[in-house]
């Protein structure tokens, strides 16, 4: 079998079979099929997809390339949630301990940033201390004592995916609904959890620019997760403006932490509680979504999932003074405004190209090598709807560098549109999916 042959047979639009999915992972894993050829191969996948066969098997494939995670020892259902990524996603740091704060484990394995979206470990990395390699027995005893343990994916689980989620950020072959649900879920069936929950976002500053699209993602995955007996839901949220106010690392750390305090941006405390009730439901902590969501809304009057987050950061070695004094979070040697020059409503407010100028402003990774500027980024100070005169401040930009700084605050700019009030209010859900089939809201 030639890696030659299994990429002209992609390119030309015709079905690969189990053998040659498990030749080229198996192959890559151990390094003796080349980034490029495997880069071909993406692209090939990427134009001419894989059907629903395919997809499983990749999955299957990734899921054998390495270890699985026995969570068994871990007291209780255990959950997880993923995010399909977006622009001011910082929800697994809020989310976390909302649902270990009513008594649920929540395991979760993180990854890296896409392109203009941030990843979890990440932002992470603000707090000083923090460390987020474990092995799998520290993995459990952590969430068996805190109820929840946020780790970056180790070596052994899922290597190959670890090496195609980093060619696929350089290859401009992220957005393929085959590629994304297999990611998805290899590592979400080899980490072992019980239940997941997926984000899965849609619009401007999604993978998944249309309703479409990112139902049929969210249909791929769930009957991946059904095949195998795992409870799966997704949910389907709003990308069209960044989530939140906040689009960087550190400072979406400190709007996660304000958000367990009681003082979040609506949209993302509505997707917080949205996806954590059905987190509740599914690990058997709630009977319905109302009570979860009730659950959730008291966990955050009471402080108990603020208090929660400093045993997360204490029992993974951070600093929880980073969390009680948000000013010790790294923060830019430059804050600059950016005006409004009309007066009315914002329109709408681009996500992917807010991303983009946080990307450019050092917040994000544009190669597998670049560092990030943890820093870095771009506060909003006003959100889709809300009204707008000449002179007011629509944004703040954090940055260290001043070389981009005059062409991002156009950018910027330009992806603020002001106008006449919406005749619609914004909706942050759009539907649910689940084994029983789609439910559009």
């Amino acid at each position: 079998m030639r890696m030659y042959d299994i990429i002209q047979k992609k390119r030309d639009g015709r079905e690969l079979s189990t053998e040659e999915i498990n030749f080229f992972i198996n192959g890559y894993t151990k390094g003796e099929i080349p980034d490029y050829q495997i880069s071909a191969l993406l692209m090939a996948i990427y134009l001419k997809k894989m059907n629903k066969r395919e997809t499983v098997d990749l999955t299957n494939a990734m899921v054998n390339s390495g270890e699985t995670v026995d969570l068994s020892l871990i007291e209780g259902i255990k959950v997880d949630k993923h995010s399909t990524g977006g622009v001011g996603d910082k929800v697994t740091l809020a989310l976390g301990p909302m649902v270990a704060a009513c008594g649920l484990p929540f395991a979760k394995m993180s990854g890296r940033g896409l392109g203009h979206t941030g990843g979890t470990l990440d932002k992470l990395e603000s707090i000083k201390g923090l460390k987020t390699g474990f092995t799998k027995e520290e993995f459990i005893a952590i969430v068996n004592r805190v109820k929840l343990c946020i780790c970056s994916q180790t070596a052994n689980i899922t290597p190959a995916d670890k090496k195609l989620y980093a060619l696929r950020d350089v290859t401009a072959t992220v957005d393929n609904i085959s590629l994304i649900a297999s990611s998805v879920m290899s590592k979400k069936l080899a980490s072992g959890s019980n239940a997941i929950v997926l984000d899965v976002k849609v619009g401007s500053g999604a993978f998944m620019k249309d309703l479409e699209s990112a139902f049929t993602l969210a249909k791929e995955m769930v009957d991946i997760g059904t095949s195998v007996d795992r409870n799966t839901v997704a949910i389907i949220s709003n990308m069209d403006e960044p989530l939140g106010r906040a689009v960087g690392n550190s400072i979406e750390v400190k709007e996660a932490i304000e958000t367990l305090k009681g003082n979040g941006p609506e949209d993302f405390v509505e997707l917080c509680i949205t996806l954590g009730s059905f987190l509740l439901v599914l690990g058997k902590k709630a009977n319905n979504i109302e009570t979860a969501r009730d659950m959730l809304t008291e966990v955050i009057n009471n402080g108990r999932a603020y208090n929660k987050l400093l045993d997360f950061v204490e029992a993974q070695g951070g600093d929880v003074n980073y969390i009680k004094n948000t000013d010790l979070l790294p923060k830019t040697s430059n804050i600059l405004e950016l005006l409004s020059d009309s007066e009315g409503y914002i329109k709408s407010i681009d996500a992917e190209e807010v991303g983009k100028c946080a990307l450019a402003l050092g917040a994000g990774r544009e190669t597998k090598e670049s560092n990030i500027d943890l820093a870095a980024g771009i506060v909003l100070n006003k959100k889709v709807d809300d009204r707008v005169n000449k002179g007011d401040v629509l944004a703040y930009l954090h940055f260290n560098d001043n070389r981009k700084f005059e062409e991002v605050r156009l950018q910027l700019r330009n992806a603020i549109k002001i106008g006449n009030k919406n005749s619609e209010h914004k909706k942050m859900i759009f539907g649910i999916v689940d084994a029983s089939g789609i439910k559009k809201l």
